[in-house]
């Protein structure tokens, strides 16, 4: 591949939260930072794991206030740029403003597949704010690469200077997605990038990674240990080993990031983050991967699978805003579960 450079975004402080259910600490976000800062990753995404302004009965409560977290995390880093997610319809241009005074040098505005021209004031006030401007396109194995273009483009329009293609569900392989990074990558202009964030749902984020790379993106994003929503996202010590053996320069330090998931992220889990059942139903399925413990909640509740869940998701298309339906489907699949048993 040849002495290829791009700039890793770890997410471990965001989509991370989900899989602690949003309870890290302030002190877990400035030992998670500063670990991190060490490794050299270009920058450090932390908000609620459903961004700015996430925290809600909707998508679960955050331990530490917004602002007291960001500012720990901007307060503890000495080289990676702090950024920032944002959802248009949870975050609003007042939560980015109030997020730009702690400190934050990035914004992530993301949107489903489809829904690109809901952030045009974001991306907008966000580049008059002098922010690092990303569109992060969610949910992208939904959609075929040519409307992922034209929404790609929208996005830049506006004023990102990245586009993300989103696995959210961790439910690409390595074929779509570089057709699709291809795809964004020739449709817009050289000076906007292309990025791409994967989970790990059907076991294959790094080789995703690192064929989206080979398709020409130049922002990839990864956690330590993988920590992130689902199966997790791409383990950032094992992708920056993958991309040395590749000659793809991450600016990440190996050991650093070997010992911060080791030492300092592995410890702090809540839970395994794996490929298990149902993490693997969720890949399989194309089920947003945000959706893993509503699923787990839902299940146990009314007495059915997770697994029928998340397949009953997937038929559906739901996308990430419509948690409310993993419980509606749970409650459908609990009396269908009656029906059948009284029929017996």
């Amino acid at each position: 591949m040849g002495n290829r450079t791009i700039r890793v975004t770890d997410v471990t402080l965001r989509d991370g939260m989900h899989a602690v259910r949003h309870q890290f600490s302030v002190e877990d976000a400035r030992a998670i930072a500063g670990a991190l800062d060490r490794t050299g990753v270009a920058i450090i995404e932390a908000t609620h794991g459903d961004g700015l302004g996430g925290s809600s009965v909707q998508y679960g409560f955050s331990k530490e206030t917004e602002e007291d977290y960001l500012r720990a995390v901007c307060e503890t880093v000495r080289n990676s740029k702090v950024a920032a997610l944002l959802l248009p319809g949870i975050g609003t241009v007042e939560h980015m403003k109030r997020a730009a005074d702690t400190g934050i040098q990035v914004i992530r505005v993301a949107t489903h597949c489809t829904e690109a021209d809901i952030s045009e004031q974001h991306i907008g006030e966000a580049r008059k704010m002098g922010l690092e401007t990303v569109g992060f396109l969610m949910m992208s194995h939904m959609v075929p690469a040519g409307v992922l273009v034209e929404e790609a483009k929208k996005m830049a329009s506006y004023g990102a200077q990245t586009v993300y293609v989103v696995d959210s569900a961790g439910a690409m392989l390595m074929g779509e997605v570089r057709e699709k990074v291809t795809a964004l990558r020739e449709a817009l202009p050289d000076e906007v990038e292309v990025g791409f964030h994967a989970h790990n749902n059907l076991g294959v984020s790094v080789a995703n990674s690192l064929a989206a790379v080979e398709a020409g993106a130049t922002r990839i994003d990864a956690s330590l240990a993988g920590l992130g929503a689902g199966a997790g996202n791409t383990p950032l010590e094992v992708f920056a080993a993958v991309a040395e053996k590749a000659g793809i320069d991450t600016g990440v330090r190996l050991y650093p990031a070997m010992d911060a998931a080791e030492d300092v992220v592995r410890p702090r889990m809540a839970r395994p983050v794996q490929t298990d059942r149902v993490s693997l139903t969720m890949g399989y399925a194309g089920v947003y991967s945000s959706f893993l413990l509503h699923a787990f909640r839902a299940a146990e509740q009314f007495g059915v699978d997770a697994r029928d869940i998340l397949v009953e998701l997937g038929k559906r298309k739901v996308v990430g805003g419509q948690e409310d339906m993993i419980v509606d489907v749970a409650v459908e699949l609990a009396k269908r579960k009656e029906v059948g048993a009284a029929g017996r």
